[in-house]
């Protein structure tokens, strides 16, 4: 047998003691998502980026044309020198690179104070 991956010890105790959480802790956790999310989306949007909103997962893609930028590499490295947003290019996640080019992924399980504060940052770019 080969196996690459496995969940650590740690995390399945975790996973153990969350699974005896009540269902009100998840109602109330996939409420603080779903602000999150809808705070990041129309944050993003605002800014002028092409965002579509993800049903389960916790970051956004976003699109960067609005911006000038082809790149998503050359688009990430502006944001951390301009704004001090990091995020992570889209074409890391593609086989074929090319795919994800004109995107940037951002997370949001963050506190949404963090979640505003980078979207001020972001209010700030010129765009094309």
């Amino acid at each position: 047998d080969f196996l690459t991956v496995g969940a650590a010890h740690p995390l399945q105790i975790a996973i153990a003691s969350a699974l005896e959480l009540p269902p009100s802790f998840y109602v109330e956790l996939l409420g603080d998502y779903q602000e999150r999310r809808d705070a990041t989306v129309s944050g993003l949007e605002e800014c002028g980026f092409e965002v579509v909103a993800p049903d389960g997962a916790y970051y956004v893609m976003a699109g960067i044309k609005s911006f000038g930028y082809e790149d998503d590499v050359a688009f990430a490295r502006h944001l951390i020198e301009k704004a001090a947003v990091a995020t992570v290019p889209a074409s890391s996640f593609y086989h074929d690179p090319a795919f994800g080019r004109g995107y940037v992924r951002f997370s949001f399980p963050k506190k949404l104070e963090t979640i505003e504060r980078g979207l001020s940052a972001l209010r700030s770019l010129p765009r094309s």
